[in-house]
């Protein structure tokens, strides 16, 4: 049976067009040790094959083959070292692909597979080699015109996948909420456990340990676990210093389930209760994180929910002191970015920062039910930033949720996790 998206693929091609999908190679760590397979998005979302070197053909308007796995064959040896292969049979029988071969034969039918087809959907420049086998194809097939018709253009298949894989099917959803369920019991596990003295890689460890624990294949990204000063740098990766007494942890860390990311932020006192600065930043942030989310329903636009973030925590910036001026002003020439210099979020899905357009004729493009966004706004102010309040240094907070466009408004996916401060210093004081 095929999957669907794969069955809407095709009907989105155009007619007499072959797709070729290639899946992620393999990437070396070190010497001849390589780092753990993840298979490429577009590839995965359309076959379901998690293996490398294998090399998908879709062909919509052919009545034989439409869709073909070219992948590694069975082999003992091999896989008594790296595993079990589906192997060609496998491919056929459990992938649904029509028909299936050695990846080693896909060069020699390559030609059969261009032949009459007016498009060839690829993305160039990710495969160099790749590339190269089909270009000079191409090029060897219009020098022979009489025997064969080659394509006339190749056309990045991302403008349909990006547009599919924005809008999630109730299978995906389901996905993604058991992928934000691990997440924020990772989280809430992180608060209920640090400690003074502890260091910034416990915290990881304990939070990766809760992801395979439960089910999750991987860190859906390089977790950020930044103490105090740490918390002020956006994408933070060291994970190595001491935790300290009076600073604020801020982990930034999601769970990859089947395929699926999710992508939470939480940021909370290392001793267990907010100090009066700390509080009055991150209740800065979190008024403008609820206000979006509130603001987030099918029509609006994620330029709309970022213009109302900057707002928000604009005025509070000013307020606090930490800006000086006329809030629109200081909106209009940008001076917010010394505080808060990423947008609003981002769109979720097989990838962190997923496919889809933000824009559509030049313009936001209004939300959809189906879609998945991060609502993400922060207030950072560095242990050196110039002409602030002493008390507001090293102080960094980001408050980061996964929300689902529905129907009627939105569903807020990781609501698991504690993000009041009542709720937090309750949470920790257990």
């Amino acid at each position: 049976m095929t999957r669907p998206q794969l069955a809407e693929f095709m009907r989105r091609m155009e007619p007499d067009s072959v797709a070729i999908i290639p899946a992620a190679p393999e990437a070396t760590r070190s010497n001849d040790t390589r780092y753990r397979y993840r298979q490429d998005s577009d590839f995965y979302y359309l076959t379901g094959f998690d293996e490398p070197e294998a090399i998908a053909v879709v062909a919509p308007s052919r009545e034989e083959g439409r869709f073909t796995l070219f992948v590694r064959p069975r082999d003992p040896e091999h896989e008594t070292w790296e595993g079990r292969r589906a192997g060609v049979e496998g491919a056929k029988e459990r992938y649904a692909a029509e028909a299936a071969f050695p990846v080693s034969e896909f060069r020699e039918k390559l030609q059969e597979l261009l032949n009459g087809a007016r498009n060839v959907y690829y993305r160039l420049g990710v495969r160099p080699e790749l590339d190269e086998v089909l270009v000079k194809q191409i090029g060897e097939m219009r020098t022979r015109s009489r025997l064969y018709v080659a394509p006339d253009s190749i056309t990045d298949p991302g403008a349909i996948l990006g547009e599919m894989r924005l809008v999630k099917s109730d299978a995906e959803i389901e996905l993604m909420q058991r992928a934000a369920d691990i997440a924020a019991g990772a989280h809430v596990e992180a608060m209920k456990n640090v400690r003074l003295g502890m260091y910034e890689y416990e915290i990881e460890a304990l939070i990766e340990y809760h992801f395979r624990r439960s089910g999750a294949a991987a860190p859906a990204y390089g977790s950020i676990v930044g103490g105090g000063a740490n918390a002020t740098i956006l994408h933070y990766k060291t994970n190595e210093d001491e935790l300290r007494d009076g600073d604020l942890l801020l982990v930034d860390a999601g769970a990859e389930f089947r395929g699926y990311a999710s992508d939470i932020t939480r940021t909370f006192p290392i001793n267990g209760r907010f100090s009066q600065p700390q509080r009055e930043i991150y209740e800065a942030v979190l008024a403008a994180q609820t206000r979006c989310i509130e603001m987030v329903k099918p029509g609006v636009t994620m330029e709309e929910l970022n213009n109302h973030a900057v707002k928000v925590l604009t005025e509070r910036m000013v307020s606090l002191g930490l800006l000086e001026g006329e809030a629109e002003k200081l909106i209009e020439e940008k001076t917010y970015r010394r505080f808060f210099m990423h947008g609003i979020g981002h769109f979720l899905g097989l990838d962190v920062h997923d496919a889809g357009r933000y824009q559509l004729e030049g313009k936001s493009r209004p939300l959809t039910p189906g879609v998945v966004i991060t609502v993400e706004p922060g207030i950072y102010v560095a242990e050196e930033a110039e002409h602030v309040p002493d008390k507001y240094r090293r102080i960094g907070v980001r408050i980061e949720d996964d929300v689902l466009v529905t129907a009627e408004g939105h569903r807020v996916l990781t609501a698991k996790v504690p993000k009041r401060i009542e709720e937090i210093e309750k949470l920790m004081a257990r």
